[in-house]
């Protein structure tokens, strides 16, 4: 913001209000002032604005509090866990249920960035990150799926390249994958990335209902499709415990499709974790 008469910006003298509050006490529009540095007359006209937008709340006996969207904010900040930190934990259990490569992705430039962990015998699962085509990937389908037609529209403008023989590399296809895609909330790729590798993802949910991530198992060797369908209980489970934690934490609503999809009788929930 511009600076005012006084050599001070706007956001300067928001910022020294808002640090008023800082101790969570209530304070009168004199103390908020003093405070600031700030008129009375300056101090009532940005308090009277802050109390609009929901930082700050009038009290009865006229002193101004710490309002509801602040509260809303800071419990958002300091008591969701950062998504990645969420994931890291089932990805661990997936991994070790599967006995196969599993990956966390997410959308990113029009590819898929994922969190990855790969089984190693008698050791802990090994950890790294890659990335993914959009078009090619089982992650990558989930969220476009999901996403805004604007984004699919973007992916195709840019090309479809062709890994193997069978990667879909028209827009037409891509289009009628995706909406098998969100009719079964679980996408496949076969062979269309590696010639030997398959994978299946699913998505995770987060508010209202918008896919946030993607969770893939990829299948190399032989039996891929029967492998699939052993992995698809697991796989479904651990998009589940994600979801549930976005839904505990966030305090939002959830797409509750999410929560039923799929056979989870051969697997359990406990504490968000595959059991």
């Amino acid at each position: 913001m511009s600076n005012s008469v006084d050599g001070r910006s706007v956001t300067s003298k928001l910022a020294a209000i808002l640090r008023t509050f800082s101790s969570g006490r209530a304070h009168s529009l004199s103390d908020v002032a003093r405070s600031a540095g700030i008129p009375v007359s300056t101090a009532h006209r940005l308090v009277t604005e802050l109390v609009e937008w929901g930082f700050l709340d009038r009290t009865a006996d006229k002193r101004y509090c710490v309002g509801s969207l602040l509260t809303q904010i800071g419990a958002n900040v300091w008591h969701v866990p950062r998504i990645q930190s969420q994931a890291e934990l089932v990805l661990d259990d997936l991994s070790s249920a599967v006995h196969s490569t599993v990956r966390f992705g997410i959308l990113e430039n029009s590819t898929v960035k994922c969190l990855e962990r790969c089984p190693v015998p008698n050791r802990p699962a090994r950890s790294g990150s890659c990335r993914l085509p959009v078009h090619a990937s089982a992650a990558g389908k989930v969220l476009l799926a999901f996403s805004e037609p604007e984004t699919v529209n973007e992916v195709i403008r840019r090309g479809l390249p062709r890994y193997t023989a069978a990667t879909i590399v028209t827009g037409s296809s891509l289009r009628r994958e995706l909406a098998v895609v969100r009719m079964n909330q679980l996408a496949w790729a076969r062979k269309e990335l590696e010639p030997d590798v398959a994978s299946i993802a699913a998505p995770v949910f987060a508010r209202g209902g918008q896919v946030v991530a993607a969770l893939e198992v990829s299948l190399t060797g032989s039996a891929q499709q029967f492998r699939m369908q052993a992995v698809h209980p697991a796989l479904v489970v651990a998009a589940r415990a994600l979801t549930r934690q976005f839904a505990i934490n966030q305090g939002h609503g959830i797409n509750r499709t999410a929560l039923t999809a799929g056979d989870l009788s051969q697997s359990a929930i406990t504490n968000g974790r595959l059991a």
